[in-house]
Parts: C-alpha cells; sequence; structure tokens
C-alpha cells in the first residue's frame, strides 16, 4: 500500500497548489479545455492556458493567454487575452494604469462573472453602479487612447457594444458575442 500511495504523494506536492486546488475533481485537462472555449478554435489552438495566480497549465506559441473559469465566482468565466489585454488585467488588479500602446484584444465567449458596468472595483450592486448579473459572451477591446471611445454608448442595453468603466484606466469596449436580454 505504500509503494502505491508514495507515487501519489510525490505527484501531489509536484503540482502546484494553486493548480491542484483549480483543477479540483474535473482535472486539469477539464481546466485547460474550460479556458480554450473563452476564444475561437483559431486562437485557443496555440495559446497558452494559465491559473489565475499565474502557474502554466499550457505552454503556447502565439501570444494569447487563456485563462479557466474561477469556480468560486458565479457564472462561467474562462478568458482568452492578448499581451495588452494581460497588461490591462494586471493594472487593473494591482489599481494602477496600464501601460501599453494600440489596441487590446480579450475574448470571453462563455460568458462573464457579475460585474459593475462603471466601476472596476464594485465587489457587489449598488443603485449607481449598473450591477451585470447575466455574463452574456463577449469580445473586448481595449484601446491606449481613451479618446477613441467618446462618443461611443455606455449603456450595456443598447442592443449593440458598449464602453465598460469609462472614465477610468481600465474602460475598454464590449462587444456582445449574443444579443443581451432587457
Amino acid at each position: 500500500m505504500r509503494r502505491i500511495l508514495f507515487p501519489i504523494f510525490v505527484a501531489l506536492v509536484a503540482l502546484p497548489a494553486h493548480a491542484f486546488a483549480q483543477a479540483g475533481a474535473r482535472g486539469q485537462e477539464a481546466v485547460i479545455q474550460n479556458a480554450l472555449s473563452a476564444a475561437p478554435a483559431s486562437v485557443a489552438e496555440n495559446a497558452t492556458v494559465a491559473a489565475f495566480d499565474g502557474t502554466v497549465l499550457r505552454e503556447g506559441d502565439n501570444g494569447w493567454t487563456c485563462m479557466p473559469d474561477m469556480p468560486d465566482v458565479p457564472n462561467n468565466s474562462p478568458m482568452c487575452l492578448d499581451k495588452p489585454w494581460l497588461e490591462v488585467i494586471d493594472a487593473w488588479m494591482n489599481k494602477r494604469e496600464p501601460n501599453y500602446t494600440g489596441i487590446a484584444i480579450g475574448y470571453m465567449l462563455q460568458g462573464d462573472m457579475p460585474v459593475s458596468n462603471t466601476d472596476p472595483f464594485a465587489t457587489g450592486p449598488t443603485a449607481e453602479n449598473q450591477w451585470l448579473q447575466d455574463g452574456i459572451p463577449h469580445i473586448m477591446v481595449a484601446v491606449s487612447d481613451h479618446a477613441l471611445l467618446e462618443g461611443l454608448s455606455t449603456d450595456p442595453n443598447n442592443g449593440g457594444p458598449w464602453v465598460m468603466w469609462k472614465g477610468t484606466p481600465y474602460a475598454h469596449i464590449m462587444i456582445p458575442a449574443v444579443p443581451r436580454s432587457k
């Protein structure tokens, strides 16, 4: 019995703790497939897959990084991001200005977690923050020149693209992949 358990113990210790916890009962391959489901197959095919702590679960070579759904957050919300979007996400998580030039693109084709349309740091709905609970599938486009966002709607129920988090360094265009229900 000890000879059987020892290799299992060694394998568990060698696997990064967060990756193992994130994989849970689904298994690491299921976590990878969940992450890749965020983008079109042409992007996902050669994308790197990383856990939210940065642990690489699968190496890729096309400049895209896909991250799986966070199981403790409502809705299925994996994402695939290009390098500039990774910078936007890192800046947002660290409450600093993003440093990129040009356009950043991200895919969330399975949907999104519940989130405020106006406050990037909101943790729940308020009367002022336009809380979006449903998490529709979408494409995200961020631009380093926020003047390009002027004149675009900020209404998530307008039937088309809108600017999320306008007036913040993390402002970006949300392009629905399916119609939003009102």
